[in-house]
């Protein structure tokens, strides 16, 4: 055997190993760029989003594509893809886009009533301490409105109530927050099924009546009673929202009318909107949206 032969044949070996790993070199070169592509797109998706959730009314794609800083091809892909998902939905009249109901189900699944509560309470200890006064946090159940938290402040005749008590939602300060939150439809189903009772001379018992109260509430970012559930007892109550700005809930304070004046009630009531606040930043929203 020819000498040259043999130093080709050993030759081969060789090469092959440095083209193989100059091949796995380029693997793992282009694994490592698409996984820094990929990062990069979740990024993205994330700021659209975000972004999408502070835009209560919907966002179109060129107002959306300059506040993430994205050329509007990438945003629309992005986009299409949250929206084949569930995440993202557009209206059709207006092709702006909103949260998309998958988004909601899954974090109406991470943060359940138990998890409510224990975010609330701290709150409500703080404002009872800050205030001397009973305060409360409720939610919707359905057409319900129940006291799911709830601390006892330090002045005499405390009010007496326990977690879970269903209250009208008409004669409330809690309950006038949470139905000033809904949308005119299922208000208006509301007041098709509930009798709107008179449980004191001062509740209100009339539609229209009702329906400017509520005006109020929305103009205000807050919600009194004065003697309309229990003659004896006056109340302040501010809106909660969650990450998208939805009305999660209502904190309020409640006392005897002989200690809580209006003037009182007024003056305290920047602490029941701090509070608000407070609960509101441990749901995710955003501190612009006040309360």
């Amino acid at each position: 055997m020819r000498r040259d032969d043999h130093a080709t044949r050993e030759a081969r070996p060789r090469a092959a190993a440095r083209s193989a790993a100059r091949r796995a070199g380029r693997d793992e070169a282009g694994a490592a760029a698409k996984e820094r592509g990929g990062i990069q797109s979740l990024a993205r998706a994330f700021a659209i989003l975000e972004e999408i959730a502070r835009s209560r009314d919907g966002v179109g794609l060129a107002e959306l594509s300059k506040r993430v800083r994205l050329h509007a091809s990438t945003s629309f892909h992005l986009v299409r893809t949250m929206m084949q998902l569930g995440y993202v939905d557009r209206l059709a009249d207006s092709k702006r886009y909103r949260i998309g109901r998958r988004l909601f189900t899954l974090a109406a699944g991470a943060l359940d009533e138990i998890e409510l509560v224990g975010l609330a309470t701290p709150v409500l200890e703080r404002l009872t301490r800050e205030t001397g006064e009973y305060s409360h946090f409720a939610i919707r159940s359905g057409e319900d409105v129940v006291v799911v938290a709830k601390t006892v402040g330090s002045g005499m005749f405390q009010l007496v109530d326990r977690v879970g008590s269903v209250r009208p939602a008409h004669a409330t300060a809690l309950g006038k927050v949470l139905l000033a939150a809904l949308a005119p439809r299922e208000l208006e189903r509301f007041l098709a099924t509930r009798e709107l009772e008179r449980l004191t001379p001062k509740t209100i018992v009339r539609r229209d009546a009702l329906l400017r109260e509520l005006d109020e509430v929305r103009r205000r970012g807050i919600a009194f009673d004065d003697g309309e559930f229990a003659p004896e007892v006056r109340c302040a109550a501010v809106p909660v929202r969650d990450f998208a700005g939805r009305v999660a809930g209502a904190i309020g304070i409640s006392a005897p009318v002989w200690r809580l004046s209006l003037q009182a009630l007024n003056g305290k009531s920047a602490k029941v909107r701090a509070a608000a606040a407070a609960l509101s930043a441990e749901l995710g929203a955003r501190a612009a949206r006040g309360g």
